[in-house]
C-alpha cells in the first residue's frame, strides 16, 4: 500500500514483538515490536500508521496513552484478541481511528488502513449497526422532516428504499430479502448512494437521512 509515490510504513506494537503472518502478508514492509524496545527508533523514523495489539491485563486508554508517548502524530489502530463494541468505543474515546479483530484477514488489514490513512475512521460492523439504530431513534425537527430534505432528489426510486433501510440500521441481507433482491444489488446501491450523497459510510448516511447532517453541496 503506497502513500504518493512512497510506499507506506506500518508499525505494530504488540505484547511479543513480532509480526503475525497475517499482518506481514497484508504489509510486506511492516515491522512490529514492543513499547520500550520501539520508542526510539519509532519517534526518528517515518510512520504512517500504528496498529496496537491490545493486553488483555490493561485497560484501552492506559494502552494507547503509553502508545502516544511513542508515537506522537501517526493515526492509531487498535487490534483486540477478543473485540467488543464497549472495548471499541473506549477506544474511540482515547483517540484511536480504527478497531478490528487482531486475527482479521489480510484483506481486512488492507481496507481498514486505506480508510484510517484517508482520514475516516474503521469502526466494527456490529458498533456501525448501533449507532446507525441510534441516530435513527432521534426526533429533529417535527414530523415530515426526512422526507422535506434534499437528500432524496438525486436518487432513484430504488436507491431511496435503500437509503431509508441503511439508515434504520439494517444489514446487507436484511435489506435484500426485504427488497427481494441479492446482496450484491444492495451493495451496489449502497456504493451509489454514497457517491451521490457524498458520504462515507452507512453513519453519515443515516445522519443525512434521519435529518441530523446536511449532505454536502
Amino acid at each position: 500500500m503506497a502513500v504518493g509515490n512512497q510506499e507506506s510504513v506500518h508499525l505494530f506494537f504488540c505484547p511479543h514483538g513480532r509480526m503475525l503472518p497475517r499482518w506481514s502478508e497484508a504489509f510486506q514492509g511492516g515491522r512490529a515490536g514492543k513499547f520500550h524496545t520501539s520508542r526510539s527508533s519509532a519517534s526518528s523514523s517515518r510512520v504512517d500508521l500504528v496498529w496496537l495489539r491490545l493486553e488483555q491485563e490493561l485497560s484501552v486508554g492506559v494502552q494507547i496513552e503509553r502508545l502516544a508517548s511513542s508515537i506522537k502524530l501517526s493515526p492509531c489502530v487498535v487490534l483486540s484478541d477478543q473485540p467488543s463494541d464497549e472495548e471499541a468505543l473506549a477506544a474511540f474515546s482515547a483517540g484511536a481511528r480504527g478497531y478490528c479483530n487482531t486475527h482479521a484477514a489480510p484483506q481486512v488489514l488492507i481496507q481498514v488502513a486505506a480508510v484510517v490513512m484517508q482520514g475516516g475512521l474503521w469502526i466494527g460492523e456490529s458498533l456501525m449497526q448501533r449507532l446507525v439504530s441510534a441516530t435513527s431513534r432521534i426526533q429533529v425537527g417535527g414530523e415530515g422532516s426526512r422526507d422535506d430534505e434534499g437528500w432524496a432528489k438525486t436518487l432513484t426510486d430504488r436507491e431511496r428504499e435503500v437509503a431509508r433501510t441503511l439508515a434504520q440500521g439494517a444489514s446487507n441481507k436484511e435489506i435484500a430479502r426485504a427488497l427481494s433482491i441479492t446482496e450484491r444489488t444492495v451493495k451496489a446501491h449502497a456504493g451509489a448512494i454514497f457517491a451521490k450523497l457524498q458520504v462515507r459510510d452507512r453513519l453519515q448516511l443515516s445522519l443525512v437521512v434521519n435529518g441530523h447532517m446536511s449532505r454536502r453541496p
